[in-house]
């Protein structure tokens, strides 16, 4: 069975009141938006993003998802945009879920796939708890029942032909407005199941609502320690990379990538913290495509590996052991081109250096070694 999501986040925010719209505002090192679509992508073989590409890309780095779709003027037309650009692709079910909703319980979206096993449609949703009152010139008019009231949440999920059919038949007689995509198979007459939602589950709406996340996400993430060592020889005709930046020197670094010792201590730590092996599981050396290859690209599939996770870099600390060239100078550089393959803020990383006091190896100016460390918070 093919699921697909539809991630909106074409929308201002203008009620949270930042420079950029909220789905890009940084939680717990990482866009807002990054951690609904890693929550999304356990699930979904086929994420399609609706808003702005640019930044939608620069915050899904590693992530896989279909090309950005333009959104609408109505978050009804975004839904529509996305639908039509999933339609070639035909999945069986697709969850909508809203890009500033990123703290999603793990058994979430499994219950709502299997509410549609009974169903066309099944929402998230929370009974309401308080007392409710309707308002007329700053005075109450009147208490509303609350009895049988439930806040409605995202994702939601619907069988995909049936959506994309509603969508289009209210798109043509000009309905618009809807709120929900529930709201659409109500009007048709289909049956949606409520499925328990959750108080975790901050839309983030304003300013307030961003420490209330990062509380909720952090008591449901465990810390998760990796350590990572390389070593490399020096080499004539050959360009020095280390961390990712050329530094000049008269000579590079032997290997069969472009040996930069230092984001391949980087990725082992990644990997390890993930026990998922070390770099050369991943990219063998035998293997002749990575010849030669940006060690950039084994960074962004390592921080693609904690996103798939449901996790998040805390931080990561990397030494380079070495006589010359000095680092200091290059480590400001060095730490700017590493967080942003981690997609986290520059403050979470660290370059520094040290030297063997011209002892072995390294001390003798044969080459660079580095060791890594990086704390992860992955889901309990």
């Amino acid at each position: 069975m093919k699921i697909a999501a539809i991630l909106l986040a074409a929308g201002q925010g203008n009620r949270f009141g930042a420079e950029a719209p909220k789905q890009f505002v940084a939680l717990l090192g990482q866009p807002v938006l990054r951690h609904a679509a890693a929550a999304l992508a356990r699930h979904a073989t086929l994420i399609q993003p609706v808003g702005e590409a640019a930044p939608i890309a620069a915050a899904l780095a590693g992530i896989a998802h279909l090309p950005p779709v333009a959104g609408g003027a109505e978050r009804q037309d975004s839904v529509r945009a996305g639908l039509e650009a999933l339609a070639p692709h035909a999945p069986d079910l697709v969850l909508v879920h809203d890009g500033a909703r990123p703290c999603l319980a793990p058994d979430l979206i499994p219950a709502l796939l299997a509410a549609l096993a009974d169903a066309p449609g099944a929402i998230p949703a929370v009974p309401v708890a308080d007392t409710l009152k309707r308002g007329e010139a700053g005075r109450i008019a009147a208490t509303v029942p609350r009895a049988g009231l439930f806040r409605a949440q995202t994702p939601q999920a619907f069988h995909f032909p049936l959506l994309l059919a509603l969508h289009r038949a209210a798109d043509a007689r000009g309905a618009g407005g809807a709120t929900d995509d529930a709201a659409l198979l109500e009007q048709a007459g289909h049956p949606v199941l409520l499925v328990p939602g959750s108080e975790d589950n901050i839309k983030l709406t304003y300013p307030a609502d961003l420490p209330r996340l990062e509380r909720a996400m952090s008591a449901t993430h465990l810390p998760r320690i990796g350590t990572g060592f390389d070593v490399h020889v020096f080499a004539a005709d050959r360009k020095l990379i280390l961390c990712g930046i050329e530094v000049p020197y008269e000579q590079g670094l032997a290997g069969h990538s472009d040996a930069d010792v230092g984001i391949h201590a980087l990725c082992d730590a990644i990997y390890g913290a993930l026990a998922e092996g070390d770099i050369g599981r991943h990219f063998p050396p035998s293997e002749a495509s990575w010849k030669d290859a940006d060690s950039a690209r084994f960074l962004v599939h390592a921080a693609g590996r904690i996103a798939a996770r449901g996790g998040v870099l805390a931080n990561a600390d990397v030494t380079l052991i070495c006589e010359r060239p000095k680092i200091t100078p290059h480590a400001p550089a060095m730490i700017a081109r590493l967080s942003a393959l981690l997609g986290v803020d520059a403050g979470r990383v660290s370059v520094k250096a040290t030297t063997t006091e011209r002892l072995g190896f390294t001390g003798r100016g044969e080459g660079i070694a580095a060791q890594a460390a990086v704390c992860l918070l992955l889901p309990a």
